[in-house]
């Protein structure tokens, strides 16, 4: 693989972020040509420090140039969304699925379907997904997915419809199955 390449750019391919608020705080958003790459609502307080940026980093091959205003309208749908406007991110965004593959990718492209206040279990996601029983590489899908709230991984939980977990914050899961519950 070659080396990081400091100018955002990887075999051609040009890479920037910006900054997104939400409830729980500012999301990293990166972009490729190709679309929305990563939205991540990192565990740390402040997305810009530079361990997060530098994860991304690795994962992409290359350091993303900052753009302020790269983020106006995942901004623009996300405040929507957090006023209860049932949001279809995927209709609005273009999305660059290159840091997720195989059944990973499928399954998170699988739970993009799943309506504004409606639930589905890991096993029913990983059926439709085309490999019943996987309802654990389901759950392995949703924690590594690089799409925090705009692919809803909220909304996939366990079979006994509990919530469940979501990262080290399943507290923000429940914000959001209650968020899409009152509309």
């Amino acid at each position: 693989m070659p080396a990081l390449d400091r100018c955002g750019q990887y075999g051609g391919m040009t890479f920037r972020y910006d900054f997104a608020p939400t409830p729980f705080g500012d999301a990293l958003a990166v972009f490729s040509d190709e679309g929305l790459v990563r939205f991540d609502l990192s565990e740390s307080d402040d997305p810009s420090v530079p361990w997060v940026l530098e994860n991304v980093s690795g994962q992409l091959g290359a350091v993303p140039d900052p753009d302020p205003g790269a983020a106006d309208d995942v901004t623009e749908l996300l405040d929507a969304y957090f006023d209860g406007a049932p949001v279809r991110f995927e209709d609005h965004l273009e999305f660059d699925w290159r840091l997720v593959n195989g059944f990973a990718r499928t399954a998170l492209q699988t739970i993009s379907t799943i309506e504004w206040g409606e639930t589905m279990s890991y096993g029913e996601i990983a059926v439709l997904a085309g490999r019943p029983g996987a309802a654990r590489a389901v759950g392995t899908a949703c924690r590594i997915s690089p799409f925090s709230i705009v692919v809803p991984v909220h909304r996939v939980v366990r079979s006994d419809g509990t919530a469940g977990q979501y990262g080290a914050h399943p507290e923000r899961k429940r914000f959001l199955l209650d968020l899409e519950s009152h509309r």
